[in-house]
């Protein structure tokens, strides 16, 4: 497992990373097709990073936090389909079958889950995980950002945003 520390020292940087994240899928379209779990408590900037990366992948329209639906489809500028997941309200494992879960998860594109833990056990092996802590109580300033590599995939993500 690759591991790598960054540190953003606000919104600018968080768009940064996500433009390098979105660079790296379209310089090399088999990254696209990962799984990204995305770690952190409450206000850490996890559904901001997704909103910059999906901006940065030319997803257009609204995009809004799946924090009730527990997936939003979205669809990139090249057509291919990414899913954001947020499973802070997942509590019912027959809602994995039922919803088709697994089925998306098994499919092509990009998957972006928030609070994977939620859903630990049902989840695939993450390909990245990226773990974002807030430094500072108003939580408006400096993250400490920890991205984990778990496979090849994740490992060329990783070298193309934090070499």
């Amino acid at each position: 497992m690759a591991v790598r520390t960054l540190h953003w020292q606000g919104e600018d940087d968080t768009a940064r990373f996500a433009a390098a994240l979105a660079a790296a899928m379209r310089a090399a379209p088999a990254l696209g097709d990962a799984f990204i779990a995305l770690h952190g408590e409450l206000g850490a900037g996890k559904t901001t990073l997704v909103r910059h990366l999906l901006r940065a992948l030319g997803v257009q329209g609204r995009i809004k936090s799946p924090t009730y639906a527990v997936v939003e489809p979205h669809v990139a500028a090249d057509g291919r389909p990414i899913h954001h997941f947020d499973f802070y309200r997942f509590s019912d494992p027959r809602e994995w079958e039922d919803a088709g879960f697994r089925d998306l998860f098994a499919g092509p594109g990009l998957k972006l889950a928030e609070w994977p833990g939620q859903a630990a056990g049902y989840l695939p092996t993450e390909d990245l995980a990226i773990h974002i802590e807030a430094m500072t109580p108003d939580a408006d300033d400096v993250r400490r950002v920890q991205l984990r590599a778990f496979s090849p995939t994740g490992q060329a993500l990783l070298a193309a945003v934090a070499p």
